[in-house]
């Protein structure tokens, strides 16, 4: 049984389990298949998700394209996030909060998404030069107009709470990097979540996929799957010996309760970080429906208790 929450400050009723689009950009994941994709996100509306978020820069904008095209009538049954705030040109990517890039962002998200609308409006990286106020005012005329519901925040910090207290109850929520493979935001995610009132959203839930047991540390990646780059540190040197430390941890969970590695590890975060929501990337309906899993059910204290010792930081 699929969960679900209202974001706070809104009526946005929407799945603990979010499919993230950055994967349906096409870029970066190795080999990706439009109707695999297609297929993705049928499969997730059939098992009650209801929730998709996306950005413009996710394949400079395929991703966006994509799920419009998936989400075809069903636009109206759900909740549409996409974000803005980072410009691509020149062989240059820059972050930009001007209220010029904004609305011309917006438009561009609207025809890529196929709608006349979007529930929530994201900033992607704050550019710190645009004030604030300048943003807050540019999305509420934007809200006004009715090209957006809802505005929302994205890879914020315990520095940034002093600038946004201001406009607590005007942002409905905010996303960070989360999960068992990655948990140094959890005391800022706490925080942020209840100074400035926001549902939180986690990204890279599942550690860009360490945490389904699927790899092992003989596992290498193709030259066009950015996990090949020391970067993603969830795969490389010792990180990834002790992410497959916390793997094993989840298996022995999952085995005791029938269900995937993946859904254990998503579990962790709903239970873990009250009232969130949980975002995971997805190529393929086998994975949406891995991930689904996590939904419906309760670990117990002595297991929470483990997964929170095994991945300590």
């Amino acid at each position: 049984m699929m969960e679900y929450i209202t974001l706070k400050n809104s009526d946005l009723k929407v799945s603990r389990i979010c499919m993230g689009g950055c994967p349906m950009g096409g870029y970066g994941w190795g080999a990706v298949q439009e109707s695999e994709l297609i297929d993705a996100v049928h499969t997730a509306l059939e098992k009650g998700i209801t929730f998709f978020d996306t950005a413009d820069t996710y394949g400079l904008g395929q991703s966006e394209m994509t799920l419009g095209k998936a989400l075809g009538i069903h636009r109206k049954d759900v909740v549409v996030a996409s974000k803005f705030g980072v410009r691509v040109g020149g062989g240059k990517t820059i972050y930009d909060n001007r209220p010029e890039w904004i609305q011309e962002a917006l438009y561009a998200s609207l025809k890529r998404l196929g709608t006349d609308y979007i529930d929530l409006y994201q900033i992607h990286y704050r550019d710190n030069v645009t004030p604030i106020n300048i943003v807050v005012e540019t999305l509420e005329d934007l809200k006004k107009k009715g090209y957006i519901r809802y505005y929302g925040l994205s890879n914020i910090h315990q520095r940034d709470v002093q600038e946004l207290f201001p406009y607590v109850g005007k942002f409905v929520s905010f996303q960070d990097e989360y999960s068992l493979a990655c948990r140094k935001n959890e005391a800022d995610m706490r925080m942020i979540s209840d100074q400035l009132q926001l549902t939180p959203l986690t990204w890279g839930s599942l550690g860009q996929g360490i945490l389904t047991g699927k790899y092992d540390k003989n596992t290498v990646f193709d030259s066009n799957d950015r996990r090949s780059k020391d970067v993603y540190v969830n795969f490389h040197g010792q990180k990834l010996l002790k992410n497959l430390e916390i793997v094993e941890v989840l298996k022995k969970i999952a085995g005791e309760h029938k269900k995937t590695v993946a859904a254990v590890a998503i579990r962790f975060i709903l239970d873990y970080l009250p009232g969130s929501v949980v975002l995971c990337g997805a190529k393929r309906p086998n994975q949406i429906l891995s991930n689904a899993e996590g939904a419906g059910w309760n670990l117990n204290q002595d297991e929470i208790k483990l997964l929170e010792a095994i991945s300590a930081e």
